[in-house]
């Protein structure tokens, strides 16, 4: 066992983890924050995008005690104070249909604004190649980015 000591959302957890956990299952049993869902365990759905010191990653290719002293934002960090620009976005531009890959999506989009406040359709559908999404055929999803990225831009919001 490795007691561990992490930020998410702002909040300090410290615990005992087996070392073989992945922070994906840290994040929804340890944290109990349920947002970050368990897609494939290989890094190819972005079910578990977060970010982890700023960074875009998939929880489900690190482990637990990889994030040791680490700040982590998940999905739930993102609506502390009322809901993000983006997931907003998301709500108006129909861009969800289960949910299941959502909380990626997300997240991948506000890493995404941030470093490139106005992108082309391009480069969203780059930017978007590690999150899966089964239901809506990625158009809904592009256009609630573009629709987050003009908003943000009108109300001068750049931060996470």
């Amino acid at each position: 066992m490795h007691r561990i000591k992490v930020t998410i959302n702002g909040k300090e957890y410290e615990q005992e983890v087996e070392p073989r956990l992945l922070l994906v299952h840290f994040i929804r049993e340890k944290a109990r924050l349920t947002g970050t869902h368990v897609g494939c365990d290989t890094g190819n759905c972005g079910a578990c995008t977060i970010l982890f010191n700023g960074k875009l990653i998939k929880s489900c290719l690190t482990l637990a005690v990889q994030a040791n002293h680490a700040q982590i934002t998940t999905i739930e960090g993102l609506a502390a104070n009322g809901l993000h620009p983006v997931q907003d976005a998301f709500l108006e531009k129909f861009g969800l249909q289960c949910g299941y890959c959502t909380p990626g999506m997300i997240l991948n989009a506000c890493y995404l604004l941030q470093s490139n406040p106005q992108p082309s359709e391009a480069e969203i559908r780059e930017a978007l190649e590690g999150n899966l999404c089964m239901c809506t055929g990625y158009q809904h999803i592009i256009d609630a980015i573009r629709y987050a990225a003009e908003r943000m831009k009108q109300s001068g919001t750049v931060q996470l």
